[in-house]
């Protein structure tokens, strides 16, 4: 990270003060919806028909070879929403195997409906604890790990909430290869600064990838922004993308 990245966050002499007790490792339990307005009729339909045969394997080791039938470059998407970055990302690499987890059913029916419209057959699904299935990835597998927008649990009380935690970025740090990426957005100031300080503290493991503001203020690197990206824009919200390279 370069000098002037670093002090546009004020972080050339930050302390590391965003340590709290708990992280959503040790809580072992989802927050927040897992459900909205009842399901139209199509999409319970494809929950019903089209998730079982895309859905990752409920127990057991995720492999490449497992989901896929070949060794690919593999992507994970903690939380995908609707699904639009998943999809749009698996529809440009359609050689490469895109993982999302999602714990909300009417995200997970909107990503559904996606994958059957651009007839994608290299996307599996998850509803639920997106660590759950990150720790039956073996270690090293992932090309890339993407968290977009998490909810960032603003008040202080709720900080072990918050996906990104020491424990968390440990095992994100195990899951992708050396030289792979992990991707973070977010429009929150707050998220955004505890974020940076939790980051900086596993520098040993992730560097990031800034070395002008320009590199976190836009996406790059081939980086789909999200509809929640775009809403933050139209709402006078500054989303903020930040890359990480798998060092070792």
């Amino acid at each position: 990270m370069g000098v002037a990245a670093r002090r546009h966050f004020g972080l050339v002499d930050l302390a590391m003060t965003a340590f709290k007790t708990g992280d959503p490792l040790t809580l072992n339990r989802l927050y927040g919806r897992s459900s909205g307005h009842k399901l139209r009729k199509s999409q319970q339909d494809l929950v019903d028909t089209l998730l079982p045969q895309i859905a990752v394997p409920a127990e057991g080791e995720i492999t490449s070879r497992r989901l896929f039938g070949d060794d690919r470059p593999l992507h994970f998407e903690i939380g995908f929403g609707s699904g639009e970055h998943l999809v749009a990302r698996a529809d440009t690499l359609p050689d490469q195997g895109f993982i999302g987890a999602e714990p909300f059913l009417n995200g997970v029916a909107a990503a559904l409906a996606h994958v059957r419209d651009k007839n994608l057959a290299n996307v599996r699904l998850w509803r639920g604890d997106a660590l759950e299935v990150l720790q039956r990835v073996p270690d090293g597998a992932l090309s890339f790990l993407y968290l977009l927008h998490p909810d960032p649990w603003p008040k202080s009380r709720h900080a072990k909430r918050r996906m990104v935690n020491d424990r968390p970025v440990e095992l994100f740090a195990a899951k992708v290869e050396p030289g792979g990426e992990f991707r973070l957005a977010t429009d929150d100031p707050t998220y955004l600064t505890w974020s940076l300080m939790v980051m900086q503290r596993h520098a040993d493991a992730f560097e990031w990838l800034a070395e002008r503001p320009n590199d976190f203020l836009e996406p790059s690197g081939g980086w789909m922004e999200t509809r929640y990206g775009a809403k933050s824009r139209r709402e006078g919200r500054r989303p903020y993308y930040l890359r990480y390279r798998r060092t070792g």
